[in-house]
């Protein structure tokens, strides 16, 4: 992958974990609940489950472009569709609120398995994957390099940004209340741009 793709993708990667989800909510909650140093097991089971499912994208997409080129086109204009709705439905959506469970007494490996269900089990994770990973694929290069280069991209990503939401549980809990709306159309016009050069990206 050329160093101005990864680049691209490293960006694209932090536009995408800054977005509230299952996952981002639950390390939200463990943070307020059990501390930044619990959630990290919280955040690492996350983690895994999202570069598993990106692995899984990674791989079955980079076999459908190298067999067709027509196919890949296809499924760049599909993404990037995919992607504008979704910015749209995120400008539209109401602020995050965050409600804390009643119970603060969980084991390690009952956090960690939290996160990984959590990662694993969201349909959006792999619909989205599955849209953004294409124009990031040489069908020429090396996959299994390629698929590495962008799962360990997006899990150092995600668990830094799960992370600093976890240290900053308390603080950022009355800020999603205050500015909710505003960060939600600030992300979801992130999506809708980035879904609009997505087709003509080379």
């Amino acid at each position: 992958m050329p160093f101005e793709t990864w680049l691209l993708y490293l960006l694209t990667c932090c536009g995408i974990a800054v977005v509230p989800g299952p996952n981002a909510l639950l390390v939200l909650t463990h943070g307020a609940l059990h501390g930044s140093r619990k959630t990290l097991f919280t955040i690492s089971g996350g983690v895994l489950g999202f570069a598993l499912v990106l692995t899984l994208c990674a791989l079955g997409l980079g076999a459908l472009i190298q067999a067709s080129a027509t196919g890949f086109t296809a499924l760049k204009i599909a993404g990037g569709l995919y992607l504008i709705w979704l910015g749209f439905g995120l400008w539209r959506s109401a602020p995050v609120t965050l409600e804390a469970p009643a119970t603060t007494s969980l084991r390690h490996w009952s956090l960690f398995r939290q996160g990984l269900v959590s990662a694993i089990s969201n349909p959006k994770a792999l619909l989205l994957f599955t849209a953004f990973i294409p124009p990031f694929l040489d069908p020429h290069g090396n996959l299994i390099a390629q698929t590495a280069a962008i799962a360990l991209t997006y899990a150092v990503v995600e668990f830094v940004v799960e992370y600093l939401v976890a240290s900053a549980a308390n603080r950022v809990r009355p800020w999603l209340a205050r500015t909710g709306r505003r960060f939600n159309k600030i992300c979801g016009g992130f999506f809708v741009v980035f879904g609009l050069a997505l087709p003509i990206h080379s």
